[in-house]
């Protein structure tokens, strides 16, 4: 299946993608508001700016994938291979990447609020000015994770990992660290 296929069968109503080979397919820009694409193989694909707003990619494999600038508003991104991936500027609010493989991630300026990584992999990515207020970061791996400028104002990072991770203090209002207490 290509680019133009799906786009022509969305265009249509049709909304069930699972489990596709969309191997570096470029739908730039493209509105896929709802698709289904869990479980789909899009390893390297050019999806940025696309519209992915409560969309179904869980156990989807997007490994490398560019999803600059992209809007996953509500989207569904469990356990999801996104190790790799640019999702610089992406709006991910509400989004649920619970389990997800987010390690070597560029998360740079993303909106990530109240978002669900909860068991997520961030081991080693790019979270710089990333806005993470109210996310719940549960038993995350943060390891080698760069936060620098990132707002994790009231997020919940109970049992999560932090080690070696770059933390600016003043991003930390209200958010409950790994140890259980709340940071002032």
């Amino acid at each position: 299946m290509d680019a133009q296929e799906i786009l022509k069968l969305y265009a249509t109503g049709h909304r069930d993608f699972s489990h596709v080979s969309l191997v570096q397919v470029c739908l730039m820009n493209a509105k896929l508001v709802g698709i289904n694409l869990m479980g789909a193989e899009l390893v390297g694909a050019d999806l940025r700016g696309v519209d992915l707003t409560e969309a179904h990619l869980n156990q989807a494999n997007l490994n490398q994938t560019n999803l600059a600038h992209a809007a996953m508003i509500q989207a569904c991104l469990t356990h999801a291979d996104l190790s790799g991936a640019d999702l610089s500027g992406a709006n991910l609010t509400h989004a649920d990447l619970s389990g997800a493989d987010l390690s070597g991630a560029k998360l740079g300026g993303s909106d990530l609020r109240k978002a669900n990584l909860s068991k997520a992999d961030l081991t080693g990515a790019d979270l710089r000015g990333a806005d993470l207020s109210g996310a719940n970061l549960k038993e995350t791996n943060l390891s080698d994770a760069d936060l620098t400028g990132a707002d994790l104002g009231y997020a919940d990072l109970t049992g999560a990992d932090i080690e070696a991770a770059k933390i600016d203090e003043s991003g930390l209002r209200g958010t409950m660290m790994p140890d259980g207490v709340v940071h002032a």
